[in-house]
C-alpha cells in the first residue's frame, strides 16, 4: 500500500532539506520487509542460543552495530538500498532482543510489555506529528523526520515481537497455524486502505503487522519438526542458521535488483518522471471515517479471536520443567520423605560426578550433571512449594556447577576437572547441611 505524498504546511526548519531518505512503498518493499523480519528472529536466535553468545551479550552487539549502521544511513543525503535494507535488518534483530530481554531476563509479563510498547509508540507519533505535521514516509527529507521514522520502526519491532510472542502465549497455535492471523490481518487493512482508508494509517498499521508475521514464517521453518518438549514449536526443522542464510541471500539479491532497477526510488529522486501528489486509490473525509468504523470492528473481531482461542484446550505448562517458551507446571509440596529421597538423589549424583573427575572420564561427569540438572528442573516446583528459600539458595550452586561444565551457559568452555570438582564438592556440602 502507498501512501500519498504529504506535504507538511509547517516544516520545521531544523536540519538541512534532503532528498527523500526512504524507498517508494511498492510491493518489493513489502515483500523485503517481511524477509527483514523474518531474518530479525531466526539470526537473533541462531546468534544467541546456537553460537551460544546469550542473550545479554547479543543484545549489546546488536546495539553497538545497529548504531555503526544507523550513523552510515544518516549520512546519506539520499535514499540507497544498501544502507536503508542493512538498517533494517539490523533493527529487526535489535527490536527483537529487546523485547526477549524484557521477557526473558526481567520476566516482564507479554502483556505488560506489549502495552507499554504501544504506549511508547504513541508517544513517538505524537510528538513527531506535533513537530512535524505529517507521519508520511514520503517526507522523510530532514535529519529530525529521519530520526522520527527510524525511532518509530525500532519500536514498531519491539512491539510486533511482544504482541506476537503474547498472541502465541494466550492460544498456544503453531507457527504454521499463527501466520494466518498477521496475514488476514494485513489482508484486511489492504482492502480497507483500496477503500479509502487514511493511507498512513494504513501503511503503520500492515508495518507493525509484517513484524509477527515474519517471525512466525522463520519460527516455521526453524523449528524442529517434532517437539522436544510439551508446548515447543514445531516446524519444517531446517534451523535457525539454515533459515537466516536463506533469507539472508533472499534480502541481498533483492537489494542487488533494486540497487539495478531502481523499482524502489521515490519520485521525488526522479526529476525525469513526472510527478503528482494525487493518492493512488480513492479517497476522502466519508470514506475514511467508514474504514475508521471498520478497522475497529477488524479490532474486535481479533480480540474475540484470541479470547475464544485462548479459552480452548491446550497445553499451558510443562511437567517437565524442560521447557523454553512454557512454565513449569506447578506440583504439591512434597511430603518430608520424599523430600529427603530428592536430597539424597542428588546428594548421590553429586558424588558420582566427583569420582568420574576424579577418574578423568569427562564426557561421563558431564552426563551425570546433565541428568542432576533434568532431575533438578523437573522437581523445582515441588521443592520451591516445600521451601523456597533453601531451593534459590541451592539453584543458585547448581547453576554454577552448570557453569563450569558449560551446560546451559553456551558461551563458556568447560573448566578444569579440578574446577568442577570443586563447584561439585561445594554443592555437596550445601545439600548435606540445608535442609528443606
Amino acid at each position: 500500500m502507498t501512501p500519498p505524498t504529504t506535504v507538511a504546511t509547517a516544516h520545521s526548519a531544523t536540519g538541512r532539506r534532503l532528498l527523500n531518505k526512504v524507498p517508494e512503498v511498492t510491493l518489493w518493499f513489502w515483500i523485503i520487509k517481511i524477509l527483514c523480519t523474518t531474518v530479525g528472529e531466526s539470526f537473533a536466535d541462531y546468534v544467541n542460543t546456537t553460537l551460544g553468545f546469550g542473550l545479554t551479550n547479543t543484545m549489546l552487539l546488536f546495539t553497538a552495530v545497529f548504531a555503526v549502521v544507523l550513523t552510515v544511513q544518516f549520512r546519506t543525503e539520499r535514499y540507497s538500498p544498501f544502507p536503508y535494507w542493512l538498517t533494517v535488518v539490523v533493527v529487526s534483530v535489535a527490536g527483537t532482543l529487546y523485547t526477549d530481554m524484557l521477557t526473558d531476563q526481567l520476566h516482564v509479563p507479554l502483556w505488560l510489555s506489549s502495552t507499554v510498547f504501544s504506549a511508547l509508540l504513541a508517544l513517538v507519533f505524537g510528538i513527531w506529528w506535533l513537530r512535524e505535521r505529517t507521519l508520511s514516509i514520503h517526507s522523510i527529507t530532514t535529519f529530525p523526520r529521519e530520526a522520527f521514522y527510524w525511532l518509530t520502526v525500532l519500536v514498531t519491532f519491539a512491539l510486533g515481537t511482544a504482541t506476537g510472542d503474547w498472541t502465541l502465549e494466550l492460544t498456544n497455535w503453531t507457527p504454521a497455524q499463527s501466520v494466518f492471523l498477521p496475514l488476514g490481518l494485513i489482508a484486511s487493512i489492504t482492502v480497507l486502505w483500496r477503500f479509502g482508508a487514511n493511507p498512513v494509517l494504513s501503511f503503520w498499521l500492515a508495518y507493525i503487522l509484517t513484524r509477527p508475521l515474519g517471525a512466525n514464517i522463520g519460527d516455521w521453518l526453524a523449528s524442529p519438526k517434532t517437539a522436544t518438549s510439551p508446548g515447543e514449536p514445531v516446524g519444517l526443522g531446517l534451523g535457525t542458521f539454515a533459515t537466516s542464510l536463506i533469507f539472508l541471500s533472499a534480502i541481498l539479491a533483492t537489494v542487488v535488483y533494486l540497487s539495478i532497477s531502481r523499482r524502489d526510488v521515490a519520485e521525488i529522486q526522479q526529476p525525469s518522471r513526472q510527478r503528482t501528489d494525487e493518492p493512488s486509490v480513492a479517497t476522502g473525509t466519508r470514506r475514511e471515517h467508514v474504514a475508521l468504523g471498520a478497522f475497529g470492528v477488524v479490532a474486535a473481531a481479533t480480540v474475540t479471536l484470541l479470547v475464544w482461542a485462548h479459552h480452548q484446550p491446550h497445553v499451558t505448562c510443562d511437567p517437565t520443567g524442560r521447557s523454553e517458551t512454557l512454565p513449569a507446571c506447578q506440583k504439591a509440596a512434597l511430603t518430608s520423605t520424599q523430600t529427603a529421597a530428592a536430597v539424597a538423589k542428588y546428594e548421590a549424583l553429586t558424588r558420582t560426578a566427583i569420582a568420574q573427575d576424579r577418574a578423568g572420564t569427562a564426557a561421563a561427569s558431564h552426563a551425570t550433571v546433565q541428568r542432576m540438572r533434568d532431575d533438578w528442573d523437573a522437581d523445582a516446583t515441588s521443592l520451591q512449594a516445600v521451601d523456597h528459600t533453601t531451593w534459590t539458595l541451592l539453584d543458585d550452586q547448581m547453576d554454577a556447577v552448570l557453569e563450569t561444565y558449560a551446560i546451559d551457559h553456551g558461551s563458556v568452555q568447560p573448566a578444569p576437572a579440578a574446577r568442577q570438582e570443586q563447584q561439585l564438592t561445594v554443592l555437596l556440602h550445601d545439600f548435606e547441611s540445608r535442609h528443606f
